[in-house]
């Protein structure tokens, strides 16, 4: 008997049988797959180390004979670049599998199908195993739908990991975090690329002005960008497809593509043995801010909750879920969420957006990239830092930060919005300089009076 059993090996599942183990536990952690979710093996590990590669090499191109470096660029070669995001997959995954060692977890390779809340037999090998609570940690999987899924060779973000050789063109359906960070992949690469996206602007979730920035991004890339539009028909072709697209002014325009990628977010994985056990599910299975689901002694943590599909969200919620089932009192704050998006310029941001406050009762400051000194050593010019403080008291409700490094300056405003603090308390801590953080620090200070440097 296990005091708990945990389906699924990724961020959340992983992390959540590491915590529990370290409460003296005994657990089982279940995975029919690779450990590691899909985070590790289809998501941010290689995304980032495709990424790393191509923002090499445009730094290189870029800006090389601007510092007086004598560097030729001969290209790439694809086969390496995909054998890097492959190690970087394999390091990971065995570190993971090092940690479950360690920590005495029982890790069972198969498929997990839950008989009841206190029992799941392992498929493949028909084992039978007993729990005390369960874990329903089963993640996401690509969203394909008509007409996209009646045609053959469509890629998601998981066929960009196999490829073998790179298109000449792609079309990438949908404008938000997986669309844009393959869009600045693949143009950096020289593909001509497509991004159609149905709402207002690319990356819909953040405001205007960030979108405005990645657009400058990839103008200077040649990204062919459609707003407000909609893919139509798709075609496959003897080189490819063709794909129509309704545009906001009511016309349609044709593309000839070699490949098209289908970008447009993930989807709870939710089985029917799942469904069959009786948990609530709105959109994904519906917990409290304790991770417990409707029913007692099952909890559920990450995607399948259909709520932040992020892993680091999906990593807290399962410690959260940990210390409950170890008896110790834990709720999770979803106020403080570090967005994070590996584009070039990357862009970061947490807490309140400008385009859901409530402008008669915040101050907003923002700071251009341009104004910094270290953005000017570095050849930088594109981005800013916007904070969101509340009116009366200069709270810091929200941060947004486009700029070189955007993912790791973030954690300024994570650490403010998460425990309160206010404008002043940040802008009285002396920054380094000259650093990139002084952009965050000429924001503050357009809160608490005036930048110095504007």
């Amino acid at each position: 008997m296990y005091d708990a059993i945990i389906i699924g090996g990724g961020p959340g599942g992983y992390v959540c049988a590491i915590k529990l183990a370290q409460y003296g536990k005994k657990v089982a952690l279940v995975e029919k797959e690779n450990l590691g979710g899909t985070c590790t093996n289809w998501g941010c590990i290689p995304t980032k180390a495709l990424l790393t590669a191509t923002h090499l090499l445009d730094e290189t191109k870029e800006k090389a004979d601007k510092l007086g470096l004598k560097i030729t660029v001969e290209g790439f070669e694809l086969p390496k670049i995909m054998a890097h995001a492959q190690k970087s997959i394999m390091m990971s995954r065995k570190g993971i599998e090092y940690l479950m060692k360690k920590n005495n977890i029982d890790v069972i390779k198969g498929t997990g199908e839950i008989i009841n809340k206190n029992k799941v037999r392992i498929k493949e090998a028909n084992q039978e195993i007993e729990c005390q609570n369960l874990v329903l940690a089963h993640g996401s999987v690509p969203v394909i739908f008509p007409p996209f899924s009646e045609v053959e060779g469509i890629w998601t973000s998981n066929e960009v990991f196999k490829m073998d050789k790179l298109p000449s063109s792609i079309l990438i359906i949908g404008g938000g975090v997986i669309g844009v960070e393959f869009a600045t992949f693949f143009s950096s690469l020289g593909t001509k690329v497509i991004i159609v996206e149905l709402a207002d602007h690319i990356l819909p979730y953040e405001d205007d002005d960030v979108a405005e920035e990645i657009k400058k991004a990839f103008a200077r890339k040649g990204v062919e960008i459609k707003e407000k539009s909609k893919v139509n028909t798709v075609t496959k072709t003897e080189n490819g497809y063709k794909v129509s697209v309704y545009l906001p002014d009511g016309n349609e325009i044709t593309y000839e593509v070699e490949r098209v990628l289908l970008a447009v977010g993930r989807k709870p994985n939710i089985t029917e043995d799942i469904k069959n056990l009786g948990v609530e599910i709105e959109k994904g299975i519906k917990t409290d801010d304790r991770m417990k689901t409707n029913i007692e002694g099952v909890y559920a943590i990450g995607d399948i909750r259909g709520q932040v599909m992020l892993a680091h969200v999906a990593s807290y919620e399962g410690i959260v879920a940990a210390k409950n089932i170890a008896g110790i009192e834990a709720r999770m704050d979803y106020s403080a969420i570090p967005s994070i998006i590996f584009t070039n310029p990357e862009v970061a941001s947490t807490g309140l957006r400008e385009k859901d406050a409530d402008k008669d009762k915040v101050k907003i400051s923002k700071f251009p990239l341009s104004a910094n000194g270290r953005a000017r050593t570095m050849l930088e010019n594109i981005g800013f830092v916007k904070v969101i403080a509340d009116k009366e008291t200069d709270t810091v409700l929200g941060m947004t930060v486009v700029s070189p490094v955007a993912t790791e300056l973030i954690m300024e405003g994570v650490i403010a919005v998460r425990n309160k603090l206010n404008a002043h308390q940040l802008e009285g801590s002396i920054h380094p300089h000259p650093t990139l953080s002084e952009t965050t620090l000429g924001a503050l200070e357009g809160i608490v009076d005036k930048p110095i440097h504007l």
